[in-house]
Formats: C-alpha cells, sequence, structure tokens
C-alpha cells in the first residue's frame, strides 16, 4: 500500500463516497448497495481501484460481492489518513 496510490484512488468523488459509506458502516456493504450514479461496469472500475490501491477488501457471500473498507490496516500505515481526508462533508 503506497500513499500514492491511495490518493489517487481517493481523488475520485465516486470512489470517495463508497470510501465514506464505508467508513460510516458498522457492517460490510454489497457493491449493490451503494448509491451510485455510474454504470455497473464504471461501478466495477471503481471498486477494482479502490482494492487495487488496497483500501478494501472484497469477498464473495453467495452471489454477492462484500465490501470493507481495510480501516485497521490503513490506520497503521497511514495514521490520521482517514479522519483527514473524510472530516469534511465533501471529503
Amino acid at each position: 500500500m503506497s500513499l500514492q496510490q491511495v490518493l489517487e484512488a481517493l481523488v475520485d468523488p465516486v470512489r470517495r463516497g463508497i470510501v465514506r459509506e464505508l467508513y460510516a458502516s458498522d457492517e460490510d456493504r454489497a457493491c449493490g448497495t451503494f448509491d451510485l450514479t455510474v454504470s455497473k461496469s464504471t461501478a466495477t472500475h471503481h471498486f477494482n481501484v479502490l482494492r487495487e490501491a488496497g483500501l478494501i477488501r472484497q469477498r464473495y457471500v453467495g452471489t454477492s460481492r462484500m465490501n470493507t473498507l481495510r480501516r485497521n490496516e490503513i490506520e497503521a500505515v497511514f495514521p490520521g489518513l482517514l479522519d483527514a481526508l473524510l472530516a469534511r462533508g465533501e471529503a
């Protein structure tokens, strides 16, 4: 997980929205439960970018792909980064 890759992943407002929703959630979320304004294939791209940057973990439960914010791992490598980036309403 590199800072450059994390910041590049979070520069997009759709991806920041996904991370913000996961940050606020106490449980894993299926891809289809996010209120995204992009097509399914574009949403898949955004989830892939977040996963490759190390921000989320994905696993299958039946036919649903569940997403988890890797909050503890991110905090261990970049202390305070998520709080700083998501503290504002528009983060």
